[in-house]
């Protein structure tokens, strides 16, 4: 998952498609809009014990999320939801730690990272079961496994194909929307590649350090690595044009993070934030005028979204406007919802939460209109 922070996710039933209204039980609305730009915003999720970093299809028919589910594993699986049937597929194999998924926007394909073939994968499970039963409780930190590989696979979860098949932890990995490429985090060169003894420090100290942005053909082929900083650059998504990635980088110490967009050759990296504070999980709008990302702007475990311009020339502004985290958001395809991810339940637990979004109010927000 794409991350430092303490949320039910890493890196969601989506949009008012024909037939989801009758099929998701919505849970109490709340006042979530902190300017008008959300409207009708429920919590979507209630049945699984966490979920998190759900991601549309282009037809808005189908939704790829992660979720904690059943009790023989305390990791997050891969889940499908047909968003007009409401019928919900399991495509993760079911052992090890998932993370990740995006949906190919034409093809009946679902991609995600996973640890499934780590042979110590299931005593792994066991013994995080074991440790929860014992009520201990630990600092949370995100666990950047080297046998996170990136895989795809059907909509029945068959025929699972391993893309990356790398030592290394290879995950955060999105479709192009054309679907030729595959845009990723890795710090796969730790563990191919000879590095500096001042990396290989760093690399011990916090192995999040050497994690760069990657893209690869849909296949697998033509690896090619897109960023050169010894901090963290993760979370890549492609711009609604297939031209550019937006991506957030941490500073040094891990504490502080800014949104960055580039061309998918690496080209042109511009720093799109200022503010000093864990910003991240950006993603685009549909209409590429602007960026939606998750800052704790207002206090070390208070995240809220805000949006910025594409090029940052403006001061982002501020969309939601309550305690405790909200994160992972993601436009459907039309533009005209969003969904995110949220602890603001009894449990405190991260579900996934659903709106209607005002992108004329955006727009005006930013004089674009």
């Amino acid at each position: 998952m794409k991350n430092y922070i303490k949320i039910s996710t890493s890196c969601s039933v989506r949009a008012f498609v024909p037939g989801l209204l009758s099929i998701l039980l919505f849970a109490w609305a709340t006042n979530t809009n902190a300017a008008g730009f959300i409207t009708d915003d429920h919590q979507l999720s209630s049945k699984q014990k966490r979920v998190g970093e759900a991601y549309y299809r282009a037809d808005q028919k189908w939704m790829a999320y992660q979720a904690e589910v059943s009790d023989d594993n305390p990791f997050y699986q891969i889940y499908l939801q047909n968003l007009v049937s409401g019928k919900v597929q399991q495509v993760s194999p079911g052992t090890g730690k998932t993370t990740c998924s995006w949906v190919h926007p034409s093809q009946e394909k679902v991609l995600f990272s996973s640890t499934h073939d780590d042979p110590d994968a299931k005593a792994k499970m066991d013994a995080e079961i074991e440790e929860r039963k014992s009520g201990k409780r630990r600092s949370y930190s995100w666990d950047y496994d080297e046998f996170y590989d990136i895989y795809e696979t059907d909509f029945e979860g068959g025929k699972i194909k391993n893309l990356t098949n790398m030592l290394g932890y290879d995950a955060e990995a999105s479709w192009s929307p054309d679907g030729k490429y595959i845009a990723f985090a890795s710090n796969r060169r730790a563990y191919t590649d000879e590095i500096s003894a001042e990396e290989a420090a760093l690399f011990k100290a916090n192995p999040s350090a050497l994690i760069d942005i990657y893209i690869m053909d849909a296949d697998g082929s033509n690896v090619k690595r897109l960023t050169h900083t010894s901090t963290y650059d993760g979370g890549p998504f492609f711009s609604p044009d297939g031209k550019r990635i937006v991506w957030r980088r941490f500073s040094s110490g891990g504490r502080e993070a800014e949104v960055f967009t580039m061309n998918i050759d690496g080209s042109d990296q511009k720093q799109i934030t200022h503010l000093n504070a864990m910003s991240w999980a950006p993603f685009y709008h549909p209409s590429g005028e602007y960026i939606i990302f998750s800052t704790n702007i207002h206090g070390h475990r208070n995240f809220e979204l805000y949006m910025v311009d594409v090029n940052g020339k403006q001061e982002p502004v501020q969309v939601t406007d309550k305690e405790g985290f909200d994160g992972l958001p993601v436009f459907t395809p039309d533009g005209n919802f969003l969904t995110w991810t949220s602890d603001r339940t009894p449990e405190k637990k991260g579900h996934l939460f659903h709106g209607k979004w005002d992108h004329e109010k955006a727009l005006k927000s930013f004089s674009l209109k």
